[in-house]
């Protein structure tokens, strides 16, 4: 990684990204889904609401910083985990 002066977690950011993009990519050929329409009024799929929980969870972890500072952080990972449950549930 020293080629491209990554630090560990950027590196492993990337690498849950593509998980989740590989994973829901598996997962639209074994169990093809109809889009829904949630409380946005939109029809969505899970890739649309995966884009709409990143997104969303980039904002947050932004506004986090911005407003408490990076000492707490990791709470903001727990309220990105509700972010992601919510949208997943009612988008």
């Amino acid at each position: 990684m020293d080629w491209m002066a990554w630090t560990w977690p950027t590196a492993i950011f990337f690498m849950v990204i593509a998980a989740l993009l590989i994973t829901f990519t598996i997962l639209a050929i074994r169990f093809p889904e109809t889009p829904r329409v949630g409380v946005l009024g939109i029809e969505t799929t899970r890739g649309d609401r995966l884009f709409i929980t990143l997104l969303g969870s980039a904002f947050i972890n932004l506004a986090w910083l911005g407003l408490i500072g990076p000492d707490t952080q990791p709470w903001a990972l727990a309220v990105c985990l509700v972010y992601a449950a919510a949208v997943f549930r009612w988008v």
